[in-house]
C-alpha cells in the first residue's frame, strides 16, 4: 500500500464545479436513472423517491444526504495482516488487470485458462508494488461457467494472502464470494465487522444498473463489504463526446449506485467508480491512454475528494495489440495521472492489453517496472543538511569528481532507484547478451518469478474447508 503525500493536481475551478453540480441534478431529475430490480425500485419509493416500473428520478439533496452515511475511509483485511488495506485519504492500493478471456505470452495470442489465472495470482503475490491480485484477472475459457467463480476465488485465497475481489456475475456467485470469505476470516459476524474483499459493480452507461449487478451489490452490501460503484464511460458510445458531459454522466450514476447501497445497509462502505475514455471516431474501437481520459482522470479525482468519498480510477491501460511502445506509453499516460489524482482503489495496474481483452504476462511485468517507478518518482523529497552534502565539495573542490568521494562510497548502493527492468549496457555487452528488448526481459522475468514462487502459508484445516465448500457447491451447480 502506497502513500501519496504529494500535492493533488486539481484542474476544475470552483465555477466549473458548480457548472457540473446543475448538471447532474438535472439529470438525475429530469432523465432519470434505470435500475433493473424490483427490490431496488422498491427501496428508493419507500424512502420518497419517483419511480416509473424502472426508471427512478432521484432528488439530489436525497441522493446526497445517502451519499454522506458512507465513510470517508475505511479499512479491508487481508489473510496476511501485513497487507491489510486503508481505502481513502492519501492511500493508494493497486490491482491486476480484471476481465480477459485472452492472454498473450510472447507471440501467442490464446484463449485464457485457469492455469493463467493461477500464474497471474502467483506473479501479483511476488510483486512487491501490487496490493491485490484483483479479481478476474483473466477469465478462465477452461472452467466450466457456472462453477469457475468457485476455483477463481479459491485461487486469490489460498495463492495470495491480499486482498481480493469478489464475483458479480450474479448474486448467487457474489453469496459464494462471502461464504469462502467468512470460512477463511472466521465467520459471517467478523467479515462484517471488517470488510474483507472488494467488490465491482458496473453500470450499463448510459444510465442504466443491471439486475445481475444489482444482485450482486445486494449480497455485498447487506455483508458490509466494499463495492466501486462504477459507470463504464466510452465518450462517443456511452455518453456523449464532451469531457463535461461525461462527467455530469458519471456523477449521476455513480452517486443513484452510492445511494442504493446506504439504502441496503446505511454506512456501508463504497468506492466512486471511473472508467472514462473514448471512443475512435473513425473506427468506433474503444481507445485507451488517451489526452481526454487523463483529464477526465483528474477531475474524476477532484470530484469524489468533493463528496467526500474515496474513488477507483486508472491503471495501465491501452488499446496496443502488443506489449510495444504504444503500450507503454498509453499505459503511462494513465498511471501518471492516477498518481497525481490520488486514486485510492487502482485496477488494472498489470497486465492490460488490447483494449482490455488481453493479460500478457510481458505487460504485467513491464507495468510492475512503471508502477515501482512512479512510487519512487511520487516519494516526497527529503531535503536536510546531510542531503546538501557540503563535505563532498570541500573534499573535491574545483574540477575533480566525486565518484570516489566519501560521500558517494557510503551512499552508492541506495542513492539512486535502480530499474530491475531496464537496460543501461552499452551496445557492445548488450549484443553479446543476446540483444533482448524490453518485452524479452519482461517474459524471462515472468518466468523466473513463477518457477520461485512460494504459496504463503495456510492453515489447512482452513484450506481444506474451503476445498470442501468448492468441491460441495461445484456438485450442486451441476458441474
Amino acid at each position: 500500500m502506497f502513500v501519496n503525500r504529494m500535492p493533488r493536481y486539481e484542474i476544475l475551478s470552483p465555477d466549473a464545479m458548480n457548472v457540473l453540480d446543475a448538471g447532474w441534478r438535472r439529470l438525475m431529475t429530469e432523465v432519470g436513472v434505470e435500475f433493473a430490480s424490483e427490490r431496488a425500485v422498491r427501496l428508493f419509493r419507500d424512502a420518497g423517491q419517483k419511480a416509473d416500473g424502472s426508471l427512478v428520478r432521484l432528488d439530489p439533496d436525497f441522493v446526497l444526504e445517502q451519499v454522506a452515511k458512507a465513510p470517508r475511509e475505511f479499512d479491508v483485511r487481508a489473510r496476511n495482516p501485513e497487507r491489510s488495506l486503508h481505502i481513502g485519504g492519501d492511500h493508494m492500493s493497486f490491482g491486476a488487470v480484471y476481465g480477459p478471456p485472452f492472454v498473450r505470452e510472447g507471440e501467442v495470442r490464446r484463449e485464457a485458462t485457469m492455469n493463467d489465472f493461477r500464474d497471474f495470482a502467483r506473479l501479483a503475490q511476488s510483486s512487491g508494488t501490487l496490493d491485490s491480485a484483483g479479481g478476474v484477472v483473466c477469465e478462465p475459457n477452461d472452467a466450466p461457467l457456472d462453477s469457475r467463480h468457485l476455483d477463481m476465488t479459491y485461487a486469490l485465497q489460498t495463492l495470495t494472502d491480499r486482498v481480493y475481489m469478489g464475483n458479480v456475475v450474479s448474486g448467487e456467485n457474489a453469496r459464494d464470494t462471502l461464504a469462502m470469505s467468512a470460512i477463511l476470516f472466521g465467520g459471517r459476524e467478523a467479515i462484517e465487522e471488517t470488510p474483507v474483499t472488494i467488490s465491482l459493480i458496473n453500470c450499463n452507461s448510459p444510465l442504466r444498473w443491471d439486475d445481475r449487478m444489482l444482485d450482486a451489490q445486494f449480497e455485498y452490501s447487506a455483508a458490509g463489504q466494499p463495492v466501486v460503484l462504477t459507470p463504464f464511460l466510452l465518450m462517443g458510445a456511452m455518453s456523449p463526446v464532451t469531457i463535461p458531459s461525461a462527467l455530469v454522466q458519471q456523477i449521476t450514476e455513480a452517486l443513484a449506485g452510492i445511494a442504493l447501497s446506504q439504502l441496503i445497509r446505511p454506512g456501508c462502505p463504497v468506492i466512486f467508480g471511473s472508467f472514462l475514455s473514448n471512443i475512435d471516431m473513425q473506427s468506433g474501437s474503444p481507445c485507451f491512454g488517451t489526452p481526454e481520459s487523463a483529464t477526465g482522470l483528474l477531475c474524476t479525482g477532484q470530484i469524489a475528494r468533493h463528496f467526500g468519498l474515496p474513488f477507483r480510477s486508472g491503471g495501465a491501460l491501452t488499446s496496443s495489440q502488443v506489449p510495444d511502445a504504444q503500450a507503454a506509453y498509453e499505459g503511462l499516460m494513465t498511471m501518471l495521472p492516477t498518481f497525481l489524482a490520488g486514486t485510492n482503489w487502482v485496477m488494472h495496474a498489470a497486465g492490460w492489453l488490447e483494449g482490455g481483452l488481453v493479460a500478457s504476462y510481458e505487460k504485467f511485468i513491464i507495468d510492475l517496472q512503471i508502477l515501482e517507478m512512479l512510487q519512487q518518482e511520487f516519494t516526497p523529497l527529503e531535503i536536510d543538511e546531510a542531503s546538501l552534502a557540503f563535505g563532498a565539495h570541500e573534499e573535491v573542490g574545483q574540477g575533480g569528481h566525486f565518484l570516489g568521494a566519501a560521500h558517494t562510497m557510503e551512499r552508492f548502493r541506495t542513492c539512486f532507484y535502480r530499474p530491475f527492468l531496464s537496460s543501461s549496457q552499452n551496445y557492445e555487452r548488450w549484443m553479446k547478451g543476446g540483444a533482448a528488448d524490453t518485452a524479452a526481459r519482461a517474459a524471462e522475468i515472468a518466468r523466473k518469478r513463477l518457477a520461485e514462487y512460494e504459496p504463503p502459508p495456510l492453515d489447512t484445516a482452513v484450506e481444506a474447508e474451503l476445498a470442501d465448500y468448492v468441491a460441495r457447491r461445484r456438485a450442486e451447480l451441476g458441474d
